[in-house]
């Protein structure tokens, strides 16, 4: 036999043995365990369903402890929190990653996204603690040290123009913390899995019955305890992330008048447009967060012109029409994801 046909036979031969490794582990990804994990993080409940030989959950909590140790206002070790007191520390990779995504949907959405909202969401009473309304002469004061255009990153360090302005990612963590944990899955091979922290979830490949991820759209109720579970929609989702915001169970009473938690940075009061439920479908869960909040301060009008402008981005949004009853309106591209429940 000639040298040509020894290495033609030869070439064959690792061919067919990669082809064959190859099957094998693909057989092997199919027929392994789909782990389920839960516990509590950002103050909210996390449940992460993926396939993988392997209980991750260790290495799954010790990835959102660092999220939680960049972006948490809530552990006073962070790096927000050092930020907020005026501390010299230069950012990590994940606050940078979180503060140049916040400032990009700050400006596509006129300031609608805002993470310097922080002192108007305390005073509102939604925050650290619950505080007195606040009176005109307040919010005015607080507007002044609100705003994106007010603070900057300069050489890793968050600059201020005024130290009094604080930073809450609180609109956009959970969503990031979702992402940090699909990257995680994604570098250990792992295609299949669903992450959900506290009702922001990245989804990717088949569930264990080798379909789509079902994810439900609940429908808007007065329902504070998250007692009722009632679905507008489910929707068929797969290598996408998604998050939703909503007035409609985030509320508080004073003097017999209801007040929503999300907070117009420009105004500096809750918002009282007629969005109750806004859903977002992104490429990853950060994203999907970010405008999810924007949108319920814009209203539907505006929320549709950044659409237009966004194709990239999917929205599902349930309000109160003029006769005060609920109607959807949902982005054309979103159609072939909605299933009947």
């Amino acid at each position: 036999m000639d040298n040509k046909k020894k290495m033609r036979y030869l070439k064959l031969g690792i061919l067919s043995f990669v082809v064959i490794a190859a099957v094998l582990i693909v057989a092997k990804q199919r027929n392994a365990p789909f782990q389920k994990n839960t516990g509590f993080v950002f103050g909210t409940v996390y449940n992460i369903t993926y396939q993988s030989d392997k209980d991750l959950q260790p290495e799954i909590e010790a990835e959102l402890k660092k999220v939680d140790n960049s972006l948490s206002t809530f552990n006073p070790k962070s790096i927000i929190s050092r930020i907020n007191r005026n501390e010299d520390v230069v950012a990590d990779s994940m606050f940078t990653e979180v503060f140049k995504l916040a400032e990009q949907v700050s400006g596509e959405t006129d300031g609608a996204f805002d993470i310097t909202v922080a002192p108007l969401v305390n005073a509102w009473g939604f925050g650290f603690k619950h505080g007195k309304m606040p009176d005109n002469r307040k919010i005015n004061q607080l507007r002044k040290i609100v705003g994106f255009h007010k603070v900057s990153m300069k050489s890793g360090r968050v600059v201020k123009k005024n130290p009094a302005t604080m930073l809450d990612c609180s609109a956009i963590a959970k969503g990031y913390g979702c992402d940090m944990v699909a990257r995680l899955l994604a570098s250990k091979g792992i295609k299949n899995y669903m992450v959900e922290i506290g009702g922001e979830i990245v989804v990717s490949g088949v569930n264990d019955e080798r379909m789509p991820w079902k994810i439900g759209v609940t429908k808007p109720t007065d329902d504070s305890l998250n007692v009722n579970q009632e679905l507008q929609t489910v929707l068929n989702v797969t290598d996408k992330a998604m998050a939703t915001s909503g007035n409609y169970r985030n509320f508080y009473y004073k003097n017999g008048k209801k007040y929503a938690h999300t907070i117009d940075p420009k105004t500096g009061r809750p918002v009282q447009h007629n969005i109750l439920s806004a859903t977002v479908i992104a490429d990853n869960c950060a994203t999907a967060d970010a405008y999810a909040t924007s949108f319920m301060v814009l209203g539907l009008d505006k929320a549709k012109k950044v659409l237009e402008k966004h194709t990239e981005l999917m929205a599902y949004f349930i309000y109160s029409d003029s006769e005060g009853k609920n109607a959807v309106w949902f982005s054309p591209s979103m159609k072939g994801y909605i299933v009947d429940k």
